[in-house]
């Protein structure tokens, strides 16, 4: 048996009772959790579904169902490994890849498990990590660990690997003012990212001070509070009143989103990521007359996974952790995060 906190049911207290210990088979790894991170996603999951503008967007009509363990950022080390495991072994530790797909759509064929369409991710269609153990459908989900601070590895599964894919897909390399929405745990790994790939002029916009002062010292060349109502003018003068080359939004509010299409220049680049929900109104003809790209990001395959862990080995970025809890506190790590009490990334440790 092993502790689990688990979500049996929308909007309550998560439920922290002894269940099964799962044992793996064939290609089936199973994992004895270090640390599992506290994510946004997880807090979502615990409401039972997303603000869509017009309504509300049950995880249930996704294929959820409870009860389910939370938890897809997630370290540990492989206590036992099915008989059909190769180059993994007990002893390891490892960063899970939590966004498995189906293995059979068009999207998994060409390693985008992350975008499939019937998705099993853990922690959200299957048992996650806010638990002593969790059970690996496949070995090749696994990415051993070395040489980085396994709780902020976790990280990397999820938040970072969203930050970074979001970052590439602005086409950052090319770009010289970017703005980037939101100095939480995924904006300030996206300013971590951004400084190391790339020369541009960064610009963080939030409406929290002391995040936006970590951002500073994360690389943010500029920091605007979006509570000044100057703030649209303020950040067209930092881009030489032409606009931004992108904007990458890790709120993606209706607020936020608006005041992006406000700054973005033409030929610009507006990257949404946050799942906070809402809607809008478009003008439309501006989007043809400005040439904008308007794309969503979420997550990353495997591969982009390794090379961000390649990246934190390197000490190129370095993920911020600044609350760790119990298993037993579950319920109190999802509250603060509900609260905005947490900057940066939480952790469990169960």
């Amino acid at each position: 048996m092993m502790k689990a906190a688990r979500i049996v049911e929308p909007q309550k207290p998560l439920e922290i009772s002894e269940v099964e210990t799962p044992h793996p088979q064939d290609v089936q790894v199973l994992v004895k959790v270090k640390t599992v991170g506290v994510c946004h996603s997880d807090l979502h999951l615990w409401e039972g579904g997303y603000d869509t503008g017009d309504g509300f967007m049950k995880v249930t009509d996704r294929g959820v169902k409870f009860p389910v363990i939370p938890g897809h950022e997630i370290v540990g080390t492989v206590t036992e490994v099915g008989k059909a495991v190769q180059g993994i072994g007990v002893g390891d530790n490892v960063l899970v890849y939590p966004w498995i797909g189906c293995g059979v759509c068009s999207a998994c064929r060409i390693g985008n498990d992350n975008l499939c369409d019937t998705p099993r991710s853990l922690g959200l269609f299957q048992n996650g990590g806010y638990a002593e153990y969790v059970l690996v459908p496949h070995f090749k989900f696994l990415a051993k660990v070395v040489g980085i601070d396994l709780d902020a590895a976790a990280s990397l599964a999820c938040s970072g690997l969203t930050a970074y894919t979001a970052i590439k897909k602005s086409n950052a390399n090319s770009q010289h003012n970017m703005v980037i929405f939101g100095a939480g745990g995924l904006g300030l790994m996206g300013v971590q990212i951004a400084r190391a790939l790339t020369n541009a002029n960064i610009i963080c916009v939030d409406i929290d001070d002391a995040k936006l002062a970590i951002a500073k010292e994360m690389g943010a060349d500029h920091t605007i509070n979006s509570k000044d109502p100057e703030t649209i003018q303020k950040i067209l003068g930092l881009c030489n009143n032409k606009g931004a080359d992108c904007v990458i939004d890790f709120v993606n509010a209706p607020p936020t989103v608006r005041m992006g299409l406000a700054i973005i220049r033409k030929r610009g680049t507006l990257v949404l990521v946050g799942l906070f929900g809402g809607s809008i109104d478009l003008s439309l003809v501006t989007i043809p007359l400005k040439s904008i790209t308007i794309q969503g990001a979420y997550t990353g395959n495997y591969n982009d996974m390794l090379e961000l862990l390649g990246l934190a080995r390197r000490g190129v970025i370095n993920p911020f952790i600044s609350k760790r809890y119990k298993l037993s506190e579950a319920n109190n790590a999802l509250e603060d995060l509900k609260s905005r009490k947490i900057v940066g990334r939480a952790v469990i440790n169960p």
